[in-house]
């Protein structure tokens, strides 16, 4: 509740800096790539503009688009919105200027929805670009995402649609839930990004820390993993179905850095799917709760004074093989042992200090990865997220999206995950604001025929 409070509090303060920008100061926002049939932007104190391809947009403009139409728009920063059909969004703040640390917009969407790819601004900062609607917050963390505010036609639209709604999965292997400093993470291939909390990580990304930075992973499977400053931590493999724990899998290196980690259901019912490894050793576990760091030529680093290896168990038990070697130690809770730049293997006989909290005592957020059923009739804001992330912020809640998810805000400020991707927006005919050939695409949707760039 304090999150939601603490949020609510930036909105606050930026919507009064919003209402007290004089009107002589509204800059230029944007552009009108496309339009089809009848749309309007307005400034307050002016006449409306008819929506065509060329025609600028300001801020403060009050787009509207009416039955059939729909118009797309281009944004300083590179942001892409396709405005829907009987939609109004207001371009209420935006500031652009490149590299400038107070880039930001907020929009408010009054009725109707958008498809968006966003821009330079949402992929800067996490908390520079924000959609109001009447039941919640948007917040974007730099994405490509629809959004619907709904009230009886979005239900119409999918009752019309003879295809089968598709399971609302959580494509993630675990979402961060704790976090200081600036984390990153790095996919497989070499893309960086920065991940906010609720952010999601997936098989093959590099989690790094900063210098002083820490973060906490909360998995699918209910384990946990606390990264202290200046680690690097690879998920090499996730799969989990709760109704099958014992055929997941949980395979991490832990390349450099502290590593506290607390194993969930996969290591429960089949411990020997869990595993560990470091560059000097690899760590089998058996349901446990253990500490790792890892320096010098455990981390590919050059040996130094006190460097190497320490592993401290502190619940169940681990087995631990040096690389190259057949031999294992079991450790029980209470036994640890360090594995130095070289020389033997030295037996530890008190926990040392650890970087970050112990995960077991780490409170997770509710609806971080569960699923609720709520129709496609219902009425209030959904969001579907192609790629990315996005927060959504309601009074009461806060629900963290990522990657091919969907959530719902209701109007009594409830949040949930639909366990179904609602078909209105699975099946949407308004064409991408990033289609070549939007018009074509308006067309061949109208007539039931799918785009195929649209990813799924």
């Amino acid at each position: 509740m304090l999150a939601v409070q603490h949020r609510l509090q930036w909105l606050a303060s930026l919507a009064a800096v919003v209402l007290l920008t004089p009107n002589l100061a509204r800059a230029q926002a944007g552009e009108v790539e496309f339009s089809r049939g009848v749309g309007f932007a307005q400034t307050a104190g002016e006449g409306p503009r008819t929506l065509g391809k060329g025609l600028p947009l300001k801020e403060g403009d009050r787009l509207t688009t009416s039955e059939g139409a729909s118009a797309i728009i281009k944004l300083q920063d590179g942001t892409r919105m396709t405005v829907r059909p009987n939609s109004e969004l207001v371009l209420q703040q935006y500031q652009f200027r490149e590299n400038a640390p107070d880039n930001g917009f907020l929009m408010q969407l009054v009725r109707g929805g958008f498809r968006a790819v966003t821009g330079l601004i949402s992929k800067n900062s996490p908390n520079a670009a924000r959609i109001q609607t009447n039941t919640a917050t948007i917040g974007i963390r730099g994405t490509d995402f629809d959004a619907r505010v709904c009230v009886q036609e979005c239900g119409a639209e999918s009752a019309a649609i003879q295809e089968t709604a598709r399971p609302n999965a959580v494509q993630a292997s675990a979402k961060l839930v704790g976090v200081q400093g600036e984390v990153h993470a790095v996919d497989a291939g070499a893309q960086r990004r920065r991940i906010v909390e609720g952010g999601s990580i997936y098989p093959g990304d590099v989690v790094e820390t900063p210098r002083g930075g820490q973060a906490v992973l909360a998995f699918r499977d209910e384990s946990r993993v606390t990264l202290g400053a200046n680690t690097r931590f690879r998920i090499d493999n996730f799969v989990y179905d709760e109704n099958n724990a014992g055929d997941g899998r949980f395979l991490a290196s832990i390349l450099r850095g502290s590593v506290r980690t607390l194993t969930g259901q996969i290591a429960k019912a089949n411990g020997r799917n869990v595993a560990f490894s470091t560059a000097t050793a690899a760590i089998s576990v058996r349901g446990t709760g253990f500490d790792v760091v890892c320096t010098g030529p455990c981390a590919g680093e050059a040996p130094d004074a006190g460097t190497g290896l320490t592993l401290w168990t502190w619940l169940g038990s681990v087995e631990v093989g040096q690389t190259g070697q057949t031999a294992l130690q079991l450790l029980q809770a209470g036994q640890g042992l360090h594995i130095p730049a070289s020389g033997p293997i030295q037996p530890v006989a008190m926990e040392p200090a650890s970087d970050g909290p112990r995960p077991d005592g780490v409170i997770v957020p509710a609806k971080l990865f569960s699923t609720d059923t709520v129709p496609d009739t219902a009425q209030g804001l959904f969001v579907f997220v192609r790629d990315g992330h996005i927060e959504i912020v309601s009074a009461r809640e806060i629900l963290q999206l990522g990657k091919g998810e969907a959530g719902f805000a209701g109007l009594n400020g409830e949040t949930a995950r639909p366990d179904r991707i609602p078909k209105f927006i699975d099946f949407d005919k308004v064409p991408m604001p990033t289609s070549r050939n939007p018009l074509l695409a308006s067309i061949l949707g109208e007539s039931g025929i799918r785009n195929s760039e649209v990813c799924r």
